[in-house]
């Protein structure tokens, strides 16, 4: 993982001390909260419907165990012992004190952490696979190259007040596992004509409001020309995005209003015009940089263990955790381990300091010091030897974190809803919790296999509902809520965003609809067939038949 040099550590501590003087003005009154707005959102604090919120950058998702000591010592210290790990792959702590923040900022400015944009029109945390370095399928592993767009973004001059915020992720293996087509910028290691890697590029995907599946700007563009061509999109962007309205800033508005064809004709003229004279990445700050990123030395290992096989076939729950939540690895003896952060009863997405340090001594212990956080906010060992993957589950069994669900619909998206946010229509965290009641049984939710369920407080789609095979959007209809559901979404190569499928549903109904839904697809699917093959296959009727019929 990239470790910081002087001027990070200088950049760092300068900000901490620079926005400590802006909170002490702000609490002696000398500046109000109209003028200490856009400062905090510089800094990543919110403030939310009952407390500040802090969003701490996780660069491309990628902690190591003092890191995640840290932020559970942060927790404990100045919050409620416990933090929320987002679809950014970011960490929010929902109940921090503004008297506190200077302080928070520090402690993690002494583990190499901040939260200088994560908030702001800027461009936000960098996202990229949660297995990179270690998938099986990887062509190349993209966490390097979110460093450089970090490292390039961060304080641009011409980029720091974009129309609005601005999301870009990096994909570097055969399947998407980092949802590249709902960015602003989505991009995709490939093997170009003459051999050699480059990028796709993809532009003006993204949810909320308006939500767009990301469209193709650029085939194939070289390694070496990054830089330059992100910066022709951004600038063409910041050029003529629309400023006058908050709701139709994002590039994906201006890339639908021009046309794919149009948009990518400017962006090759300004490419054109500039890139010869652009300075992008010299080749020894690439090698330094990508040094940083050398795989761990692993030891060989054998590629079958005889005793996780035993395991395997005296132990049901375990081998209902080992088929969903461990991944094949690029080196046959090991494997990437997923610790879910979705219990039945929990919160999606919160880890108490505790399990914080317990996660942070497993990655110690067989994780090589690495922890990743995915978008779909659970926790991944990237690094796990296949014959220590019996001892990491009685561990984590004892933890209270051997959920088997990865992937299943238990395994769910849920932003914080109005419990949290001020933005909100409608609560979502109750309702996840009923839903994985309902689900909670292992055998059950293999039953229905792979399903993606994501849930929304407002049509900001911060827990990406629109991306969900099925998605659940929160809605406040004359001081009621009620919760929209749509179906046929895929966050995936295939990327789709969902179809509404009818009038919304009252909070205390939805687990019964999500039970019909489910039970429509097992009774018309095929034999093998996923959730979003039937609902290609058969389309809309059957399930509207099921949920509406009655009525």
């Amino acid at each position: 993982m990239y470790r910081y040099d002087e001027f990070d550590h200088s950049f760092v501590r300068e900000r901490v001390a620079e926005f400590k003087d802006q909170v002490e003005r702000r609490l002696t009154g000398e500046l109000t909260e109209e003028e200490f707005r856009p400062l905090r959102l510089r800094n990543g604090l919110y403030l939310q419907l009952h407390a500040y919120m802090l969003r701490i950058a996780v660069p491309y998702g990628v902690l190591s165990p003092r890191q995640l000591r840290q932020l559970a010592m942060i927790g404990r210290k100045w919050d409620r012992g416990y933090g929320h790990f987002t679809t950014r792959q970011n960490l929010q702590f929902n109940w921090v004190k503004l008297v506190d923040i200077p302080d928070v900022l520090a402690a993690l400015a002494e583990v190499e952490m901040h939260c200088i944009q994560t908030s702001g029109n800027c461009v936000r945390n960098v996202t990229a696979d949660p297995y990179a370095g270690a998938a099986l399928d990887e062509l190349e592993d993209p966490r390097p190259w979110c460093e450089v767009l970090r490292q390039w973004s961060t304080l641009h001059p011409e980029f720091n007040w974009l129309p609005r915020k601005f999301k870009i992720a990096v994909s570097g293996a055969a399947e998407d596992r980092a949802a590249t087509a709902f960015h602003d910028i989505g991009l995709r290691i490939v093997r170009g004509p003459n051999g050699e890697n480059g990028f796709r590029v993809l532009v003006g995907g993204g949810m909320g409001r308006t939500p767009y599946v990301g469209q193709v700007i650029r085939e194939f563009l070289p390694k070496e020309h990054l830089l330059s061509y992100v910066e022709s999109i951004l600038r063409v962007y910041n050029l003529l995005g629309r400023r006058d309205n908050i709701y139709k800033a994002r590039i994906k508005i201006l890339v639908n209003a021009l046309g794919i064809e149009k948009f990518r004709e400017a962006v090759e003229a300004d490419w054109e015009a500039t890139h010869k004279d652009a300075i992008d990445l010299p080749d020894d700050e690439r090698r330094r940089i990508m040094s940083y990123f050398a795989p761990p030395e692993l030891p060989e290992q054998p590629a079958r263990d005889e005793a996780v096989a035993a395991r395997r076939d005296s132990d049901p729950t375990f081998a209902n955790w080992y088929k969903q939540n461990v991944l094949p690895h690029r080196l046959p003896g090991y494997a990437s381990a997923v610790i879910s952060l979705k219990e039945p009863g929990r919160t999606p997405g919160d880890a108490s300091s505790d399990a914080m340090d317990f996660v942070a001594d497993l990655a110690e212990r067989f994780g090589h010091d690495e922890i990743r956080a995915n978008y779909t906010q659970n926790l991944v060992l990237p690094h796990v030897a296949r014959a220590d993957i019996p001892v990491l589950y009685d561990a984590l069994l004892g933890a209270g974190l051997a959920t088997g669900n990865n992937e299943l619909l238990g395994d769910m998206i849920c932003c914080p809803g109005l419990d949290y946010c001020n933005l909100a229509n409608a609560r979502s965290i109750p309702i996840a919790k009923e839903i994985a009641k309902r689900f909670e049984d292992p055998a059950r939710q293999e039953l229905i296999g792979q399903l993606r369920l994501n849930m929304s407080g407002c049509i900001n789609a911060c827990g990406h509902h629109h991306s969900g095979n099925i998605g659940i959007l929160g809605v406040d209809k004359k001081g009621t809520e009620l919760y929209q559901i749509t179906l046929g979404g895929n966050p995936k190569d295939d990327a789709a965003i969902g179809t509404i499928i009818g009038p919304g549903f009252r909070a205390e109904k939805v687990p019964e609809v999500i039970d019909t839904i489910v039970d429509t697809y097992v009774d018309n699917r095929n034999e093998g067939e996923s959730f979003l093959e039937t609902w290609r296959r058969v389309g809309p009727a059957p399930f509207k038949e099921a949920l509406y019929g009655a009525r």
